[in-house]
C-alpha cells in the first residue's frame, strides 16, 4: 500500500492570511440623523448644541464610522464637527458605514507591511474567513503582494482558484 503524503502540508506556498491582520475592538457607527430636525433638517445652533451635550467618552477605544441614515442632505462641516468630537476617545473615525471603517483599517494595515519575504514564492490569500475581512481588503492585498510574487493564488490549498503568474 502507497503512502499518504499531504502535499498541501509539503507545499511551498506562502498562505496570507488576512484574519491575521484584523484589527480587535468595537465597531460603531454613530448616524448623525439624530441629531437632525426629524432626522432631515440641519438646524445649526440646534445641532451643535447636541454634540455638545453628547457623552463621547462611550466610543472610547473604539472604531467609529459617521454616516446618515436618512436621505438629508448634510453640509460636509457637520460630519467633521462630530468627528472632532469623537476623534479624541475613538481608535479611529472615518466617514460611512461600518464597510467602509473596516476597508479603511485594512488600508492602514496593509500599508505597514514589509511584501520582501513573498519575494519570488507562490502566494494563496487564504480566503474563508471566520472575522469580518472586506473584499476590498483581498483587493488592496493582492495589489501589495503582485510586485513580489511568483504566483498568487485565492482560496483554500485544497481548491485554490490562480489569478496571477509573474512572469520573470
Amino acid at each position: 500500500m502507497e503512502e499518504i503524503v499531504n502535499k498541501v502540508a509539503n507545499s511551498v506556498l506562502e498562505v496570507f492570511d488576512l484574519e491575521d491582520y484584523y484589527p480587535e475592538g468595537i465597531r460603531t457607527q454613530i448616524d448623525v440623523s439624530q441629531w437632525l430636525y426629524e432626522g432631515f433638517l440641519l438646524k445649526e445652533k440646534d445641532f451643535r448644541e447636541a454634540l455638545k451635550n453628547e457623552d463621547w467618552s462611550k466610543y472610547q477605544d473604539q472604531y467609529v464610522a459617521i454616516y446618515c441614515s436618512t436621505d438629508a442632505i448634510i453640509p460636509a462641516w457637520a460630519t467633521i464637527l462630530v468627528t472632532l468630537h469623537v476623534a479624541p476617545f475613538a481608535k479611529k473615525v472615518v466617514s460611512g458605514t461600518i464597510q467602509d471603517l473596516e476597508t479603511a483599517l485594512y488600508q492602514d494595515i496593509l500599508s505597514t507591511i514589509d511584501y520582501s519575504e513573498y519575494q519570488d514564492k507562490p502566494i494563496i490569500i487564504k480566503g474563508c474567513s471566520k472575522k469580518p475581512v472586506p473584499e476590498s481588503a483581498y483587493i488592496i492585498a493582492a495589489q501589495k503582494l503582485q510586485p513580489f510574487a511568483k504566483s498568487i493564488m485565492y482560496g483554500e490549498a485544497c481548491s485554490a482558484v490562480p489569478l496571477y503568474k509573474s512572469k520573470k
